[in-house]
């Protein structure tokens, strides 16, 4: 292996602390190439400023009040169980770099952690700070960190030694990334920190990585009538690229991960636990909820955007059945899901729909928008 492939990043302590010199402390800039800090890093330092801290300011990193974090807990219950064995394998990952995983809430209110590297004793003691459930590790408990600008930002961050805000903290590096539940709100975030530890910025995308996998075991772990994966035709298929949707017995969208809401874009975007399955897909509910139960492998669904998406459906689970009585069909709602199922016999093309059934392609889109509206209203 050649030695460009091992060679250690070059350190960039001396840059860092020119840059705190200049925009933390007030400094002239020494020369026109002004030192580059992440635009995350800058506005969490700005914050800082603005609530009075200052980076000599000593920190205690205590927990929270024991109520408050037995409330915490129950309140992530899902989200440590989804994450445990994410953890577990994460942990694998990096047990050779003296990183280690911290799981924290929407509010940097630590909720679990991996285990935690050999060290020395002061290193030890450095990790045992922050790596305990129930500590504040939030921008107004430890000023910036890769869990605070991760909460803030909502996107993977990472930071190296001096570019945290308090000098206490300079001594830790560390990944983040959001994680957002299945009605797509952020509930917390995954850190992978070291002490004293060579930069790894490369953590940022395992970070990542791992994030997705927490959101859809939780996506998975939601109970739910069907469940849908979603994929683009002649893609190949994968945990990291495949979107996820949670369907009710009344075709609710119940839930979706982050692959989901961004192939459905819009319509997911806007509110997903209101959304109906009418909304996104060009076909009949009753077509997919078949599928799932003939064990159809994958069908090919057309979008209302013209788009087509591959589905494979299948039964939910996790929590007992949703029991709906059975209505009698209104003639409007049997009208509108002929009108569908023409449309995705003929491949979303709206004209050749109209010819198979008679009528004008004006009547069909009436009648398709007139079901939609219909629908959302009721």
């Amino acid at each position: 292996m050649s030695a460009s492939l091992v060679a250690p990043l070059p350190e960039r302590s001396a840059a860092i602390a020119q840059a705190r010199r200049e925009l933390i402390h007030g400094e002239a800039p020494r020369s026109r190439s002004a030192v580059r800090i992440e635009p995350w890093i800058l506005r969490s330092w700005e914050r800082c400023l603005a609530a009075g801290r200052q980076p000599q300011q000593r920190i205690s990193f205590e927990p929270v009040a024991r109520s408050a974090e037995h409330e915490a807990a129950e309140r992530n219950r899902a989200l440590v169980s989804a994450a445990r064995p994410v953890i577990e394998r994460l942990s694998r990952a990096i047990a050779d770099t003296r990183y280690f995983a911290v799981l924290t809430d929407a509010e940097g209110i630590v909720v679990d952690v991996g285990p935690l590297p050999d060290g020395t004793e002061a290193d030890s003691r450095y990790a045992r700070n922050i790596a305990r459930v129930g500590v504040d590790l939030s921008e107004r408990a430890v000023g910036t960190s890769a869990i605070s600008t991760a909460l803030a930002e909502q996107e993977s961050v990472w930071l190296h030694r001096g570019e945290h805000f308090f000098e206490d903290t300079s001594i830790y590096s560390c990944a983040g990334a959001p994680l957002f539940g299945p009605r797509g709100d952020c509930i917390g975030m995954l850190d992978l920190t070291g002490v004293q530890a060579v930069e790894r910025p490369e953590l940022r995308h395992l970070a990542t990585l791992s994030a997705r996998s927490i959101e859809n075991m939780l996506v998975l772990n939601q109970p739910c009538e069907l469940r849908l994966h979603l994929s683009w035709p002649g893609c190949p298929r994968g945990e990291a690229t495949d979107g996820l949707l949670c369907i009710d017995a009344d075709g609710t969208v119940a839930g979706a991960n982050a692959a989901a809401r961004q192939m459905l874009h819009e319509p997911l975007a806007r509110s997903p636990h209101a959304l109906h399955c009418n909304d996104l897909f060009a076909m009949p509910l009753d077509m997919l909820f078949d599928a799932a139960r003939r064990g159809d492998a994958v069908l090919e669904v057309p979008l209302w955007s013209g788009l087509r998406v591959q589905v494979r459906p299948q039964r939910g689970g996790k929590g007992s059945a949703v029991v709906v009585p059975e209505a009698r069909p209104r003639l409007r709602d049997v009208e509108a899901a002929l009108i569908r199922k023409a449309v995705a016999d003929a491949r979303g093309n709206v004209a050749e729909a109209a010819r198979t059934l008679g009528i004008s392609r004006a009547t069909v889109y009436r009648k398709l928008w007139r079901g939609r509206a219909s629908g959302s209203a009721d």
